[in-house]
């Protein structure tokens, strides 16, 4: 009898967590869809069972300890154990000072994007310890290396970075390996949108990488599925940068000595 693999993508009802758990589906996984969306979530089921493969939305909201607990549950005993966790579930802010900021969103986001993050390590990690089997990826960020003007956001995703190290190294001897990918801006539709409507200058966004291409979700969705596979056997604890080179021409584009060539 052939053991049926299963992975669990929070945030799978759209952008990268869509495409992560669209990816993971193509690499023979029956996916769970852990989303508060639930047209999104649906949707993206409903496609991926098209392609032959079993989806089920879970409706879930992840700063929620006990939700999660109980999801995590009711996931195992109606598709399997799940041997992928992909956490993509997060708010995204908008840019804003440290003195003004809003505070009730400030904590709204860290309650999703960190504690969503680490209630779902939990409650998944502690099923995948007495099977001594399993990978997590965590969707970390460029916002991990460097201050941006997103008091929330920023620091949130440095969080998430260091709680993966200290899991990387907890899970490690039970032979669970957690990794975190760490996009930078992504063509997503909402960013789409935003360029359409005028509130995002595409000129400033592809001025701050060292390719001339930003990623897709499905770049991420790559990165994501390739951590998570056996090929990344040895990997453990690192945040992986799908970046275009923003972590590189950022410095080296902002010297203040000029740079030797001109655009």
């Amino acid at each position: 009898m052939t053991t049926r693999k299963v992975a669990a993508v929070t945030g799978g009802a759209s952008g990268i967590g869509a495409a992560a758990a669209q990816r993971l589906a193509a690499d023979g996984y029956d996916i769970a869809i852990i989303d508060m969306n639930a047209q999104g979530g649906e949707a993206n089921a409903k496609a991926i069972a098209g392609r032959g493969r079993n989806a089920k939305f879970y409706t879930c909201d992840v700063s929620d300890a006990k939700a999660v607990e109980t999801i995590a549950e009711t996931i195992e005993k109606e598709m399997g154990p799940v041997g992928v966790l992909v956490t993509a579930a997060a708010l995204i802010p908008n840019t804003e000072s440290v003195l003004d900021m809003d505070m009730p969103a400030h904590d709204r986001m860290w309650k999703v994007n960190y504690n969503g993050t680490l209630y779902s390590c939990q409650s998944f990690a502690r099923r995948m310890v007495p099977r001594a089997k399993g990978a997590i990826v965590t969707l970390g960020s460029i916002n991990s290396r460097m201050p941006l003007p997103l008091p929330a956001y920023n620091p949130g995703k440095v969080a998430i970075e260091r709680l993966t190290q200290l899991l990387a190294v907890e899970l490690g001897r039970h032979s669970i390996r957690v990794n975190s990918v760490a996009p930078t801006y992504v063509m997503t539709p909402p960013l789409r949108q935003k360029v359409a409507d005028g509130q995002r200058d595409m000129g400033k966004i592809m001025g701050v990488h060292a390719l001339p291409y930003l990623p897709e979700p499905t770049d991420i969705a790559d990165a994501i599925a390739f951590l998570a596979s056996d090929q990344a056997r040895a990997i453990t604890g690192i945040l992986l940068p799908v970046d275009s080179g923003w972590l590189s021409a950022v410095p080296y584009r902002t010297y203040a000595g000029g740079v030797p060539w001109e655009e």
